[in-house]
């Protein structure tokens, strides 16, 4: 099944020949979503996946890795990366830039998995200890790709995220923030990094983050998937709140349905590859408030396909993302 993936709007999509077949759905209708549904994505993975640095290269033709978070994170989030594309940072003078980033927003994600998502009373010193390895690694390689390609934004946004896990401070941080929204004042991963930056689990103050969210919401055109920072905000204010039923007040449902007609549900909008993850943030905040009309609009443009962030934060994320998906 081709052509649901891409085009404007939430309407009737524009066919796109890049578009994955949707693979063999669970019974209860959904899916995981593979390789941003996007064929193209698929060939990159599988290259970095072989180890095929030549072939990977190939495969980032159609993309700009230094703004693309998506396509970054396909290669963050992928096991044996970091096998080998330090041999590319040492010996491929000509795209170095680009295997610098890709060893930098590998070595983040694979910190955070030494890390584990526990809280840290409960991460063993020896966790400890590889997590600030990688980190520093990170680090080193994000700073250097931003030099070479000072243009780029997704170091930067990487680099928020090392940061708040090597507890440099909020000079530091606040300084890459600027860095990142100098080169992309409505780039919806950096304000949803900070977003969670300014929770009171990582020393902000309550209310902060949704502030932040509105402020920088009120500056997005129509139809930009900035949009979704409010319901991040929202989202990250459920987490703070133990899981409780906080959302689910008439003023915020109202709040996320504008955000969401403004942003995603708005004609003006773009499915580029990754759309979905933008989808199911918004399904998860809706659905955490109590939403019933909205969210049902959110739920039938995804056609079941999950995405793991956010759904991360619940205990069983596929199966909340399923019983949602049913009940819309």
């Amino acid at each position: 099944m081709f052509g649901k993936l891409f085009g404007k709007g939430a309407g009737r999509p524009v066919a796109d020949p890049h578009a994955l077949p949707v693979p063999r759905r669970q019974k209860n209708g959904t899916y995981t979503l593979r390789a941003l549904g996007d064929a193209r994505v698929l060939a990159l993975v599988e290259a970095a996946d072989a180890g095929d640095w030549t072939a990977v290269k190939a495969a980032l033709a159609p993309f700009d890795l230094g703004r693309d978070h998506h396509v970054l994170g396909e290669l963050a989030d992928l096991d044996g990366v970091q096998d080998w594309i330090g041999r590319a940072v040492e010996e491929d003078k000509e795209h170095r830039a680009t295997a610098l980033l890709i060893s930098g927003a590998r070595h983040v994600s694979w910190g955070w998995e030494a890390r584990t998502a526990e809280r840290a009373v409960n991460v063993t010193q020896d966790q400890w200890r590889i997590f600030h390895e990688r980190l520093h690694i990170a680090e080193e390689h994000l700073l250097q790709a931003a030099e070479l390609r000072p243009e780029w934004v997704t170091p930067w946004r990487r680099l928020l995220t090392s940061g708040r896990g090597m507890s440099l401070g909020p000079a530091v941080n606040e300084t890459r923030l600027e860095a990142a929204l100098r080169r992309d004042p409505l780039d919806l991963e950096t304000h949803v990094e900070w977003v969670s930056q300014l929770q009171p689990r990582w020393g902000g103050e309550s209310g902060q983050a949704l502030a932040f969210a509105r402020d920088a919401f009120a500056r997005a055109p129509r139809g930009h998937r900035l949009g979704c920072v409010i319901a991040m905000a929202h989202i990250e204010d459920w987490v703070e709140s133990d899981h409780g039923d906080c959302l689910q007040t008439d003023d915020i449902r109202a709040e996320l349905r504008a955000a969401a007609d403004h942003s995603v549900l708005h004609p003006a909008y773009v499915r580029r590859p990754g759309w979905q993850h933008d989808f199911n943030m918004f399904a998860m905040a809706l659905s955490l408030a109590g939403e019933r009309h909205t969210v049902r609009r959110v739920f039938q443009a995804l056609d079941g396909a999950y995405t793991g962030w956010p759904w991360t934060y619940f205990a069983e994320p596929e199966q909340q993302f399923a019983r949602r998906h049913r009940r819309a």
